[in-house]
This record gives C-alpha cells, sequence and structure tokens, in this order.
C-alpha cells in the first residue's frame, strides 16, 4: 500500500532508462517523474515532494568531479537530508557506489537490474524512510568457526556489497592483510550467488610452482609429462558452473599470469599434452595481501589481468581498524571453544577487554582466534583475565614501527586534503600540483576514504 501512494523521482541522461522505469513503475507507485538533466535537481526538489530518488552515478556533465552521482548526492541531501536516494551504477561503478552509502544513499541498483529487484529496493527504501540505520548483519559460511561478525560501519558496507555483487556473474578481487577473513568473504559470495548448487573450488595459486600451475588449473593428458600416469581434469574443469576461488593470486609469475589471462579472456582451457580444448563457465573470485598500488606494477603484475578479475574490488579492514567488532568476534569464539572443549560459559573481566581492544592484532582475526582458543583451553574458573591473553611472539610488530606509518600516511592524507581544497575540488589540478597522475591521486583518495 505505501508503494502505491509514493513518489518518484528519476535522474538519468539515458533516455531509455527513464522509459523503461517509467513504464516499468507507473502501475506500482502514484506518481513518476523522470528527468534527464540533473542541474534541474534543485528546482525539482523545491517544486515537488518524492519519497524515492532514483540517481545515476555517471552524467555528461560540465561538473568536474569525478563522479557526478556523489555530487548530486551530496546535493540532495543537503536541500532534504531525510530524502530517500537509490543509485544507479553499471558494475564498474560499484566501489563508488558503495562509497555513496556513507554520502547517505540508500541502496544502490546495479545495470541491468531485474525488475523485481528494483521494486523490491524501492519498496524496501519507501517502508524504512523513516529508519535510516541498516540492522547488525553477519554473514555465516558452512560452520560455526566459519562466520564474518561486524557491526562496525566498515563491515556493514561489506556485508551490503556481498548482498548486492552476489548474484551478479561479476568477477571479484578481494584485499587484505592475511587473516581477515578473505577466504570467508569468497565462499559467502558463493553461497548468496545464483551458483550455490554448483562446486565452488578453491587453489592457493600463490603456492603452485611454475611446473605445477599448468597442470593443477588447467588439468593433463596420461603421459604428458613424468608422473602423469591418468587424464586428470583441473581446477578450472572441476569448477565449471560454479565459482573459482584463486587465493595469493598477487603472488604468480608474469608467465603465470599471461596463461591465466588466456584462459580467461577464450573461456577455455586446453588440458596438457592435448590439443583440444574445453569450454569452461565459471565465476572468479580472486584474493590477495597485496596492495593495489603494489599489484598494478606492471613489471609486478599484468594491467589488463587486473582489468579481468577486478570487475568489483572488496577491501577487507584489518581486524585493528574495526573498534568494538574486536571484542564481539573474542567472546563468539570463547563460546565456541568452552562448547568444544567442554568449558563452563566464561566471559572477560575488564582488563580482559581492554587488552583486547589495545592490541595490534598483526595476525588479524586469525590471531585472536587462536589467542582465544588457547586461553579458554587454559582457563580456570569462569572468567578470563589479561593474563590469560598471550598473544603469539610470531606476529608482533614493533610499536615504532607501526607509529612511523601511520604518522607518513597522516602527512600524505593532509597534504592531499589540503591541495584538493586549494584546486576548489579539481583532480586533475590537484594531481599536476602534487606530482602525480590522476589515476594515482585516486588510489590515494580510495586508500584513505576520502
Amino acid at each position: 500500500m505505501l508503494l502505491k501512494n509514493a513518489s518518484i523521482l528519476v535522474i538519468d541522461d539515458d533516455i531509455d532508462v527513464l522509459t523503461a522505469v517509467k513504464l516499468l513503475l507507473k502501475k506500482e507507485v502514484k506518481e513518476v517523474i523522470t528527468e534527464k538533466n540533473p542541474e534541474n535537481i534543485p528546482s525539482l526538489l523545491t517544486s515537488f515532494q518524492f519519497d524515492v530518488i532514483l540517481l545515476d552515478m555517471n552524467f555528461k556533465s560540465a561538473i568536474n568531479t569525478g563522479n557526478e552521482g556523489i555530487f548530486w548526492l551530496r546535493k540532495i541531501k543537503s536541500m532534504q537530508p531525510d530524502a530517500c536516494v537509490i543509485m544507479i551504477t553499471a558494475y564498474g561503478g560499484i566501489d563508488l557506489a558503495v562509497r555513496s552509502l556513507k554520502v547517505g544513499a540508500s541502496d544502490f541498483i546495479v545495470k541491468p537490474w531485474h525488475n523485481e529487484v528494483l521494486i523490491n529496493s524501492i519498496q524496501e527504501s519507501v517502508e524504512n524512510k523513516k529508519d535510516n540505520k541498516r540492522a547488525p548483519m553477519k554473514v555465516s559460511v558452512s560452520s560455526s568457526e566459519n562466520v564474518m561478525i561486524g557491526e562496525s560501519e566498515i563491515m556493514q558496507q561489506i556485508f551490503f556489497k556481498i548482498k548486492k555483487v552476489a548474484p551478479t556473474n561479476a568477477n571479484i578481487l578481494i584485499l587484505g592483510e592475511n587473516g581477515t577473513g578473505k577466504d570467508l568473504i569468497a565462499k559467502a559470495i558463493h553461497q548468496q550467488s545464483l551458483r550455490a548448487d554448483q562446486p565452488y573450488v578453491k587453489v592457493d595459486v600463490g603456492a603452485l610452482s611454475e611446473t605445477l600451475f599448468e597442470s593443477e588449473l588447467f588439468g593433463h593428458k596420461k603421459g604428458a609429462f613424468t608422473d602423469a600416469r591418468e587424464d586428470r581434469q583441473g581446477r578450472f574443469e572441476s569448477a565449471n558452473k560454479g565459482t573459482l576461488f584463486l587465493d595469493e593470486i598477487g603472488n604468480i609469475s608474469l608467465q603465470q599470469q599471461a596463461k591465466l589471462l588466456s584462459v580467461l579472456q577464450n573461456r577455455q582451457v586446453t588440458r596438457l599434452g592435448n590439443n583440444t580444448p574445453v569450454d569452461i563457465d565459471i565465476r572468479l573470485i580472486c584474493a590477495t595481501n597485496v596492495p593495489m598500488h603494489e599489484l598494478a606494477s606492471e613489471s609486478r603484475f599484468r594491467k589488463d589481468l587486473i582489468y579481468r578479475i577486478n570487475t568489483v574490488e572488496i577491501m577487507v579492514p584489518p581486524l585493528r581498524k574495526r573498534g568494538e567488532d574486536i571484542l564481539l568476534i573474542a567472546r563468539h569464539f570463547c563460546k565456541l571453544y568452552c562448547e568444544k572443549y567442554l568449558k563452563p560459559e566464561l566471559d572477560f573481566d575488564r582488563r580482559a577487554l581492554d587488552k583486547l581492544m589495545q592490541y595490534h592484532y598483526p595476525g588479524n582475526i586469525r590471531e585472536l582466534q587462536y589467542t582465544i582458543e588457547r586461553a579458554v583451553i587454559m582457563s580456570e574458573g569462569n572468567t578470563l583475565h589479561a593474563d590469560d591473553l598471550i598473544f603469539s611472539p610470531i606476529e608482533q610488530q614493533t610499536a615504532q614501527e607501526e607509529e612511523d606509518e601511520l604518522k607518513l600516511s597522516a602527512i600524505e592524507k593532509n597534504t592531499i586534503l589540503k591541495v584538493i581544497d586549494r584546486n576548489n575540488g579539481n583532480i586533475s589540478k590537484a594531481a599536476k600540483e602534487l606530482g602525480i597522475t590522476r589515476t594515482a591521486l585516486y588510489r590515494r583518495l580510495n586508500k584513505y576514504d576520502i
């Protein structure tokens, strides 16, 4: 009933999109107003009251921001802070669309969309207009140990992103330090995808030698090399119709990259010792702990392969940047291991909680998990104390190294902010003054979440 009484504004410079949305919604809502020119947004907001605004991310406009959707979203929110805005984006703009959530967007829809997805998003936005807070979410994958928990803003955005990209066939690149849960995100995407009932195959490609790489991924024919005693299907064929997860892809050689690129471009594999190509249909997810600015170096990684595997990028934050998620995760593991080792229910005292929050976790969630498991096993009584929490010495980093890194990052971020402000938001001029390319500046904007 709420949707039937809704007034919708659609802003897109593609006439075909405007026509399609109007035809779709005219029987679902009270009123649909379409607008091709975003410059008319202020006058429309002054003249009408809209329940939901559909806003495209990219326009052929004169606004020199590099992301017009964000600019107009800010404009809308400045005029009507409670406005409900759904962003419309293509695959390549998903990272930008996720950033728009921080500015105040309610949702984003990926082109081309399914009609029921668009209608459901508008329905939810209308119903939740008075409550802009999203409920805390978690992503579970197969077992109680394999669960991603988080109430922090940064994790809510990741969970939301998983929900949006999982039903698509977009290739995903997951970035983050070791132990942050990249493999859990990959499996969660598969389990929420349309391929969930098909195979999920994981390969640690960084651990494959040059000689094993082709045989493991593409398969081989009997007699193709020494010890090839039978025909063997490669991981690509094993994952056919399902999802292939290539972990630590940042560690493969340029020669391996060339072979992988050829398979992804042709959507075919040829087993070693055979000349007959086999068609493959996979959804590709890759992960690496190598930072994107290092990965983008041509001497280390082919840019054409980066574009091929990186339709959508998910950056997983280190545990030290997740605030009180640390305590949520610690309590989760505490409960899990109390049940596993038949211990009475345990809780943390104040000093133990403080110690958990103050530690820097170079080993991330994996280090916290093993720390809690060890503490539960060795515990006496019903309370875990600070002395029970012994962090692994193999993960230690010096405080001075971390402090120096933070200082350098802060200096770079502040310099970028000052130069952009001095150039009134003009990215080209700011990049020129900083002595770097626009692309390099955009990478830093993403790095520092500016």
